[in-house]
């Protein structure tokens, strides 16, 4: 009998596939309202407090930094020993993006790299307009003498120099109901007098008897200011040098020197006679007649007053004037030849 093999029979199968879950965004919401629910209360106390106490307040200093500051005048009258009235115009800058308000506030002025203030502006109410002009007129007192008269030093010495002006305040963004603390910091440059180089005097007379006041020489000047600053000086009266020697005394009454080169005053000096025929007589002043009269503040005297901050300033450094006087002693029937070398 032959062996038979025996094979399995072929099982037919059929492919049943499973229906899909819905797992659609509703669904998914619906077991998992409480995460968002969560999620919602955290940006809610923690995220939106973060951006009302950090984000913007740290917005508005960022705009109030780059907004810029340019003062336009400096007008400084009624000059006592320990006050004046000080006008400031200026005007603000800034991209004006965002709308915001800033408080009134106390602004003080330093000289760059020293830390007293010598003097303090109250700066109004202003905006953050991308352009408006601020003028404040105001009662100045001196709080400390040495520091306003280093910064008239600083500004009569000087071509230009920096001041500083800063000022805790606050600010209001429009649509939140709420102060934000921020600080006003400015840092301005502004022209010097240079020691009013180019100073010249002109229409000059000269008495060699003198004149009833005691002086002996007289003329018109003209000082040049090149800052931005208008001073109420008052009467001036200067040290008087020539080659290094004092000979005399030099007064300038009722000083008011505004911006510009049209400060035009009358002078009078008492020089002594011996000294001008001595120097008229050597070279290069005999033959040019040009002699470099060298003045230093003495005293600064306004409506009765001694100006202190004005005179130390002025005595601070020496001021060079040529002065013609070949022409006045010409006119008063001298004629002074060289010496013979």
């Amino acid at each position: 009998m032959s062996d038979i093999e025996t094979k399995p029979a072929p099982v037919a199968t059929e492919a049943v596939s499973e229906k899909p879950r819905k797992r659609g965004f509703a669904g998914h919401c619906a077991r998992f309202w409480w995460v968002y629910l969560i999620a919602v209360i955290i940006i809610t106390v923690i995220v939106v407090p973060v951006v009302l106490l950090v984000a913007v307040p740290k917005i508005a200093q960022d705009k109030l930094d780059e907004a810029e500051l340019t003062i336009e005048s400096i007008v400084m009258t009624n000059s006592e020993p320990n006050k004046f009235t000080m006008s400031v115009n200026s005007v603000i800058k800034s991209d004006g993006k965002v709308h915001a308000t800033i408080e009134p506030f106390t602004g003080q002025m330093y000289v760059e790299g020293d830390d007293r203030a010598f003097a303090a502006v109250d700066f109004p109410e202003t905006t953050s307009d991308a352009f408006q002009t601020v003028n404040v007129t105001q009662e100045t007192n001196i709080e400390d003498l040495e520091a306003f008269t280093d910064f008239n030093k600083k500004l009569l010495q000087s071509t230009d120099f920096q001041i500083k002006v800063s000022g805790d305040t606050g600010i209001h963004v429009k649509g939140i109901d709420r102060r934000y603390p921020v600080t006003f910091r400015k840092t301005i440059t502004l022209a010097g007098l240079q020691t009013f180089e180019g100073t010249e005097v002109f229409d000059s007379e000269l008495s060699v008897k003198g004149y009833p006041d005691g002086t002996n020489f007289k003329g018109q000047t003209r000082i040049p200011n090149r800052s931005v600053v208008t001073f109420e000086v008052g009467n001036a009266t200067f040290d008087t040098y020539l080659l290094g020697k004092k000979v005399g005394l030099t007064y300038l009454d009722d000083l008011i020197l505004k911006p510009g080169n049209d400060n035009v005053f009358p002078m009078r000096a008492s020089i002594e006679n011996l000294a001008i025929l001595d120097i008229m007589g050597k070279k290069p002043y005999c033959e040019t007649g040009i002699v470099p009269f060298v003045l230093v503040g003495k005293k600064v005297v306004n409506k009765g007053k001694d100006l202190p901050y004005f005179a130390n300033a002025l005595a601070a450094g020496q001021q060079t004037v040529p002065i013609d006087l070949r022409t006045p002693l010409k006119a008063a029937g001298l004629e002074i030849p060289c010496k013979s070398d």
